[in-house]
């Protein structure tokens, strides 16, 4: 079983793209019992009392556009915790990434990774809290995990 976690500053917008993004390719493909697959804020300001907003509306409206339901996703808040029990850590942008080693006490490289690495890029996931362009986003992120899965397959941790 291969464990993902995407990082992103809110758990409302990219991170759960990303989450339902990948489900959604592995469930087309037949393996997505080979995954588990979650997403994380490194911030509490979308979590209130304990409990997180949800996917923001117009993520929501992006990602069902393409047929993908995020139903029943509310933010959380990343656990140095989650570490140990993810494989992969995968932060959407540079801030996500300085904050997840802060966050684990972990340095980028073995479990933590910025998303478009795995496409041979060193870019942000576009964050569309600012840019109001979902579309964007959602291309980075079909990128980004098309390019995880290719990388899984080339260093021989997925079976097909």
């Amino acid at each position: 079983m291969i464990k993902i976690l995407f990082v992103c500053h809110g758990n409302i917008c990219r991170s759960p793209m990303a989450e339902f993004i990948l489900k959604d390719i592995v469930t087309k493909r037949g393996i997505a019992d080979q995954f588990e697959i979650a997403s994380a804020a490194t911030s509490t300001e979308e979590i209130w009392n304990g409990v997180g907003n949800p996917v923001y509306p117009s993520a929501r409206g992006e990602l069902a556009r393409h047929g993908i339901s995020c139903k029943g996703k509310r933010a959380v808040q990343l656990t140095a915790s989650d570490y140990d029990h993810y494989d992969y850590l995968i932060g959407m942008d540079s801030m996500n990434m300085r904050n997840i080693e802060r966050m684990t006490g972990h340095r980028r490289g073995d479990k933590i990774y910025k998303m478009l690495e795995f496409a041979g890029r060193d870019a942000d996931v576009r964050d569309p809290w600012y840019s109001g362009n979902f579309r964007e986003t959602y291309e980075d992120v079909v990128e980004g995990c098309q390019a995880f899965l290719d990388w899984l397959t080339i260093n021989k941790k997925l079976s097909n």
